[in-house]
């Protein structure tokens, strides 16, 4: 006797009972690809000029170190090789400036932040600037484009008798192009500590509609770029009247206790660039990398 599993085998019958297909999986969103990268530069003083303890870059980082000459500052040039930012891509800078280190950050080009369809992108930088070193942090400027999403952390710790020239620039749109920022999110947050103690904290935020033009808020009365410069040194006070006198009608600019803030608006990203070079040129006490003039 068969088994009534086995009975169309055995009789020749076939089983004519409808298959139910298994109910599809739902699909899941694919994952795009982000951009991760990471670079870390250490900086000591040896003789009379500095040179590279460590190095080290991941992901889309890269950094370019030049030799430098007696007397004169370490360049270093940070790279995105992805090209720009976009949402959900995160980058992580870290610079470490030894006692008595003179070093100078700038980057290859102008960030660009391009749109997002969702979360933001992320830029972490700390700065360490030890007794007596020297450490100009001069990026090019950030350009946003409609719908970008930033979110950017910056952390300095100085030691006694450290000097730091640290600026950001940021560009809303390209209006050569005809670009508006109908829609973005900037967030900008600066911690300054010097021997552990908070000297200065500032925390920017931008989200909306930021065209200036045809915003209902008020966006930098009618600018199209703006920036935020910082600079402690002991001798902070004695530049403010020449600051003033290069940032003009443009912005305005502050010093008290061993450190000079100031701050510039400029209708594009190229009026903002000649103000950037005055002012610069008179806390550096010296010209331009040449990246910034090529």
């Amino acid at each position: 006797m068969s088994r009534s599993g086995d009975k169309g085998a055995l009789t020749g019958q076939v089983d004519e009972t409808p298959t139910v297909p298994a109910p599809c999986a739902p699909t899941a969103e694919p994952r795009l690809q982000r951009a991760v990268g990471v670079g870390r530069l250490q900086v000591h003083q040896v003789g009379g000029g500095a040179r590279i303890r460590r190095l080290f870059q991941e992901g889309a980082s890269r950094i370019r170190v030049t030799a430098s000459a007696a007397g004169q500052p370490l360049d270093a040039v940070l790279i995105n090789t992805a090209g720009g930012l976009a949402g959900g891509d995160t980058f992580d800078w870290q610079v470490d400036a030894e006692a008595g280190a003179n070093c100078t950050v700038i980057t290859q080009a102008c960030e660009k932040v391009y749109r997002s369809t969702g979360p933001s992108a992320e830029i972490n930088v700390r700065l360490t600037v030890g007794a007596g070193a020297r450490l100009y942090w001069l990026p090019q400027e950030t350009i946003l484009f409609n719908g970008a999403r930033l979110n950017r952390i910056f952390n300095v710790e100085l030691d006694l008798g450290a000097k730091l020239l640290a600026m950001e620039a940021v560009v809303l749109g390209r209006r050569a192009m005809g670009e508006r920022l109908h829609s973005a999110h900037l967030r900008d947050q600066w911690r300054l500590r010097r021997c552990g103690r908070l000297i200065f904290a500032d925390n920017l935020t931008l989200d909306g509609d930021v065209d200036a033009r045809t915003s209902r808020i008020a966006v930098l009365g009618g600018a199209g770029a703006f920036t935020s410069l910082f600079y402690a040194a002991d001798d902070a006070e004695a530049h403010v009247d020449a600051v003033r006198l290069a940032v003009g009608s443009s912005g305005g600019a502050s010093a008290f206790g061993g450190k000079l803030i100031c701050r510039a608006v400029a209708a594009d990203g190229v009026a903002l660039r000649g103000i950037l070079f005055r002012v610069l040129e008179v806390l550096r006490q010296a010209p331009l990398p040449r990246l910034w003039t090529v």
